[in-house]
């Protein structure tokens, strides 16, 4: 027994920070960031936290489903920017929703919706669970340093979820992980032990911009193409690839490597930038909302980021 997705849901915040607007406070500009990022807006959160945005989308996810929130057996979210690191965003969540049940998080940066989707497809096999919300949400304004024009003007917040009922809809996967902080790392803020001297590192995002791109290119088509191998399918049997809206030039390099139909890959980079773990679901969630996914299609989700680590997951709609 495995699950089918009944319902998604995204949220992102109100206020949107054009490249014009960054234009002020970094030296950047407008035609940089399209040409280099693709990038022409963000959504950026005021006053709401990652488990605030989570909790919108995982209500708009439950009633796309038709899944009253006390059926709900599990709760599982994905951030790497939660304001706490106890209680668990999951279980924030699961505070706003006013519900009973197990929560908890898994950190594995821009790709840790798949391996939500993957650690609740063990839940249902071991018949555990029956109805569970999978959540990636971010506040990643708030762990930028917005001086730094090499990263600031590559992520936004917001947040997806995806409500999982039984049935046989995911149907492979494949994770791969080479664990290190070289490329990509996102330290804590340093503590007052007397006991250590701490090295004088910021605690926002760091990230090695080449070798980022060319471990995404490489675990994209890597990673897509062994699910499709593996289930005997061709490029023309996939009806939609969802990936992770990182930059639009690694879209562009993976569609030109796998050889597919670009129609077949949703893009919205444009309009939200890098949401981290919430990228996928909600790409997911706008091709469900307009009605774009046919009971039958199959979808292949892929993401890869921080760990460094990358995952795709073939589902049957």
């Amino acid at each position: 027994m495995s699950f089918n997705i009944a319902g998604t849901g995204m949220y992102v915040p109100e206020k949107v920070i054009t490249n014009d607007d960054l234009a002020q406070i970094v030296d950047t500009n407008d035609e940089w960031i399209r040409k280099r990022v693709g990038i022409h807006e963000r959504h950026i959160s005021v006053d709401e936290t990652a488990a605030q945005m989570g909790f919108q989308a995982a209500q708009r996810a439950l009633d796309n489903a038709g899944v009253d929130k006390n059926e709900l057996d599990l709760i599982l979210a994905a951030t790497v920017s939660g304001e706490t690191v106890s209680p668990s965003t999951a279980c924030m969540i699961q505070h706003y929703l006013g519900v009973d049940c197990m929560a908890y998080d898994i950190n594995a940066a821009c790709s840790a919706f798949i391996f939500l989707l993957e650690t609740a497809a063990g839940y249902f096999a071991r018949g555990k669970a029956k109805k569970v919300l999978v959540v990636g949400t971010e506040r990643m304004s708030r762990i930028l340093d917005w001086d730094d024009r090499s990263t600031c003007v590559i992520f936004g917040d917001g947040a997806g979820a995806a409500v999982l009922t039984p049935g046989e809809g995911y149907q492979d996967s494949v994770f791969r992980v080479a664990g290190g902080d070289d490329v990509i790392n996102i330290p804590q803020f340093i503590g007052k032990s007397p006991w250590f001297t701490p090295e004088p590192i910021k605690p926002y995002i760091h990230m090695e911009g080449q070798e980022t791109f060319k471990f995404a290119v490489n675990s994209i088509t890597s990673d897509i193409t062994k699910i499709m191998e593996r289930n005997g399918l061709t490029p023309e049997d996939i009806d939609h690839v969802v990936l992770h809206q990182a930059n639009r030039r690694i879209i562009d390099f993976a569609i030109s490597r796998l050889k597919m139909d670009a129609e077949k890959f949703h893009v919205n980079i444009q309009h939200y930038g890098n949401t981290s773990s919430a990228s996928v679901p909600i790409a997911l969630d706008e091709l469900n909302r307009q009605g774009r996914l046919k009971k039958g299609d199959r979808i292949i989700l892929s993401a890869f980021g921080g760990g460094l680590a990358s995952a795709s997951c073939l589902i049957q709609w």
